[in-house]
């Protein structure tokens, strides 16, 4: 909020912690050889490093947080299909729905986001049509992070499967392999680290050491960064791209809620509907109500009074 354009710098801050501790503790200092060919990481990173820059500058682009979150939480969408088209999968009717619900949801949070920004561009009418621009800008570029974010999974799944599971290894390529690339946004960084270190003092809980709060709220930022990003590799050498992309689909959910509860963004009642879409949908699709009758007549088999 303080800093909106310091997503290179929290991504960089990311992406080195990780591949620092990888380099420590999974390449052995570099003296451990890959299980999976280095040239197939080079590709997973290109996709990663750009759908993590892409969607850092969209948030440039007069797009708010919550919609950045439910628009990425279209990935779904994304990841049935591109394995539609390239690994040939067919779905039931009701996954077929389910992604229709998510569909609905997504289309009408963006479009009274679109009303949003057009009302409030109408307040300077020399820059409204410019602003409209900028945020339909931000749109396609979410919509491009989607699509590629949705293929890095599947290429993913694919090399799992040649391969073998290789979550830690996978996990340190994929962020130590694209740190030359920050070289390309390095005066972007430097200027938000300066900004970061003008800002107000803070006094660690504990240790009681003083720093800068923005550092600490980066610090902060890359430990729960680093825990929840391997949490994900491991996933994706357990389940399917599609499954791991409706658990964080459910992940964003959380984070949807504690932002507009707890910084207070805007968010109408047809937000909250396109919401309910996104996430009803979601629910349908992992059939958590056939999963759910069986489990409930169960409980009350067991509920019921023997007969004598």
């Amino acid at each position: 909020r303080q800093f909106p354009g310091c997503g290179n710098i929290v991504t960089f801050s990311q992406f080195l912690f990780i591949a620092v501790e990888g380099f420590i503790f999974e390449a052995n200092f570099g003296r451990k050889r890959p299980a999976i060919p280095i040239r197939n990481y080079f590709i997973m990173v290109a996709m990663f490093f750009t759908v993590s820059v892409v969607n850092n500058y969209a948030l440039n682009l007069n797009i708010a947080m919550p919609l950045h979150m439910i628009f990425r939480s279209g990935s779904l969408i994304a990841s049935m299909a591109l394995g539609i088209i390239i690994l040939k999968k067919r779905y039931s009717v009701s996954k077929y729905s389910s992604i229709a619900l998510v569909s609905l949801g997504i289309f009408t949070c963006t479009f009274m986001s679109a009303k949003q920004v057009a009302s409030d561009s109408s307040l300077n009418q020399e820059d409204g049509p410019q602003a409209f621009l900028w945020w339909l800008l931000g749109i396609a570029a979410l919509t491009f992070a989607l699509l590629m974010s949705a293929r890095m999974g599947i290429f993913q799944e694919t090399l799992y499967k040649k391969f073998g599971k290789h979550s830690k290894e996978a996990l340190f390529y994929n962020h130590a392999l694209p740190l030359p690339g920050f070289l390309l946004l390095a005066p972007n960084i430097y200027q938000h680290a300066v900004l970061f270190s003008q800002s107000e003092p803070f006094q660690v809980p504990v240790i009681g050491l003083t720093l800068p709060i923005m550092w600490f709220y980066l610090l902060m930022n890359v430990i729960t960064q680093y825990v929840c990003i391997r949490g994900v590799f491991i996933l994706t050498t357990e389940c399917t791209s599609l499954t791991v992309t409706l658990v964080v689909t459910l992940r964003k959910f959380v984070s949807l809620i504690f932002s507009i509860l707890y910084f207070q963004n805007p968010f109408t009642g047809w937000h909250w509907l396109g919401t309910a879409f996104v996430f009803v949908g979601t629910l349908m699709y992992t059939e958590l109500w056939n999963s759910l009758g069986p489990l409930l007549a169960r409980c009350r088999s067991r509920g019921r009074p023997k007969e004598q």
